[in-house]
């Protein structure tokens, strides 16, 4: 064929697209793989769905995960005050002792006593069924608890020496805590001197007490009784520091045997103190007991007249008015006693029978003298003196 022999047009097939190369016809396999996969992800989500909706509604109306029990091991689990019972039983869980918060609501729910569980320490075991750990909860007695009973009338060494006898504690323990006041939050009259201070009642001694805890829980007692008391206000009424009335109160202790004696014989100190030229008193309240005091003996102790002539400012046969400040501690009726005394005029009393603590009161020395001689003949005649 010569240059310039025709050449026949090319098909529409043949020719390539507009601006470009001719165009390969794809294969259609590669899109039904995608639409296969789109089909699988949507099956396999609803599957997921539906199990997870169905496992839902299971978990939800079927029983939650409790222990058979009865358990094993120990747990020491303390309900402190305002503890709700879902926070016990998510306290309950945390320790092993349930297997699930709901379990343990349940129980409760059930069981009307589960609004009184009281605070304190309870002994339980690892994986109890939850009903028989609220069993252990609602029982008072099964509070772990030692109890220690410190009486009136005590100076602070002869606290120390109870406290290290009935707990696992030391007096050196004791003695370290007292050693540093600051933290035992006293008042500031007190002036750091937890003479007097420590108030004598019964106390209850968790497995986590120590020494520190033990003696500010006394403390804090003690300032219940005082605002029983209404002490500060009686204080200022009577004219004196609530210091001087705590003072005054552990001369009250020491002092009286019945109840019903103790405004009497806070008043006869006051009318000493108050009245200093009357009955021949010079202001001196001549009590045996801050004597033995300041020697460190038993106040208890039977003083001799060379006693009596002892350098100290809590012996009142030689210090005018009150000692520096209280002698030993004072309970709930010997505080009220000295902020409020019994109205009267006397300024003298004696116990005229040691047996029953029978006391006299006397407003005159002669009356006084009376009194003394009953007693002298009431010896004569005891073994009890």
């Amino acid at each position: 064929m010569s240059e310039y022999d025709e050449v026949a047009p090319a098909t529409a097939e043949e020719l390539p697209p507009e601006g470009g190369r001719r165009r390969k016809e794809r294969s259609r396999i590669p899109g039904c793989i995608a639409v296969l996969v789109a089909l699988g992800l949507i099956v396999g989500g609803f599957y997921f769905a539906v199990t997870k909706g169905v496992d839902f509604v299971r978990d939800q109306f079927a029983d939650p995960a409790d222990y058979p029990g009865p358990g094993k091991g120990k747990v020491v689990f303390q309900v402190e005050s305002g503890d709700s019972v879902a926070e016990m039983g998510r306290g309950l869980k945390s320790a092993g002792v349930v297997a699930s918060v709901q379990a343990f609501l349940n129980a409760a729910n059930a069981e009307p006593r589960s609004s009184s569980i009281q605070v304190g320490f309870y002994q339980f075991k690892r994986e109890m069924a939850a009903a028989d750990a609220l069993e252990v909860l609602i029982d008072p007695e099964n509070i772990l608890r030692e109890t220690v009973t410190v009486p009136e009338g005590l100076r602070v060494v002869d606290i120390v020496e109870v406290l290290a006898k009935e707990t696992d504690f030391t007096k050196k323990q004791f003695q370290k805590v007292l050693d540093n006041p600051d933290q035992l939050g006293l008042p500031d009259y007190a002036e750091g001197n937890p003479e007097g201070y420590l108030f004598p009642s019964t106390y209850d001694i968790g497995p986590d007490a120590t020494p520190k805890s033990i003696l500010v829980a006394m403390v804090d007692r003690w300032e219940r009784a005082a605002k029983d008391a209404n002490l500060e206000a009686a204080a200022a009424e009577l004219g004196y520091t609530p210091h001087e009335l705590m003072t005054v109160a552990s001369l009250v202790e020491a002092e009286a045997s019945r109840k019903q004696d103790r405004g009497k014989v806070a008043r006869v100190i006051y009318n000493r103190i108050e009245n200093p030229g009357t009955a021949g008193t010079v202001g001196k309240l001549q009590i045996d007991a801050t004597i033995n005091f300041a020697l460190g003996r038993d106040l208890g102790f039977a003083i001799t007249p060379e006693d009596r002539n002892y350098d100290s400012p809590y012996n009142t046969y030689v210090a005018v008015g009150l000692p520096p400040g209280p002698i030993e501690a004072p309970g709930d009726a010997a505080i009220a006693a000295a902020a409020h005394p019994t109205e009267g005029d006397w300024y003298y009393y004696v116990t005229v029978n040691l047996r029953t603590g029978e006391t006299k009161f006397a407003e005159t020395y002669e009356e006084f003298l009376t009194y003394d001689a009953e007693f002298d003949e009431y010896c004569t005649t005891s073994d009890a003196c």
